[in-house]
């Protein structure tokens, strides 16, 4: 993101974004790829607006016998508060955070992520 500090634009790191690595179904990140590419975002905003449903609906139903075994290592940011919530509601509900992610693609809202250009944004 960048910054007006004394009249120049200076860019910064977003503190509010936090990295985090996980394992996610290839398959699943695969359709997530080209989703974002067509909707101009990226994965980890589309992955953000299904958490966001899942954690306003606060139930999840998860069979842990249907985990994927595909899974790889994914590496992004995520709001650093939206994380925070993920892993108390994955442990409340006796889950490890990627079941939690992997089960909120189904709740993904497009029209809800943010584009690609919000990382590059300008803030006053």
């Amino acid at each position: 993101m960048w910054k007006l500090v004394h009249g120049k634009l200076v860019q910064t790191t977003d503190h509010s974004r936090v990295k985090f690595r996980t394992n996610i179904s290839k398959a699943i990140l695969d359709q997530l790829h080209d989703i974002a590419q067509e909707n101009d975002t990226y994965v980890n905003y589309l992955l953000e607006t299904g958490l966001e449903h899942v954690l306003a609906a606060d139930v999840i139903t998860f069979n842990k016998q249907l985990r994927p075994k595909d899974r790889i290592q994914y590496k992004t940011t995520y709001d650093k508060e939206l994380l925070e919530e993920v892993k108390n509601f994955a442990a409340k509900n006796n889950l490890f955070i990627n079941d939690v992610i992997e089960f909120s693609v189904d709740y993904i809202d497009i029209k809800k992520s943010k584009d690609r250009s919000y990382k590059n944004r300008t803030e006053i």
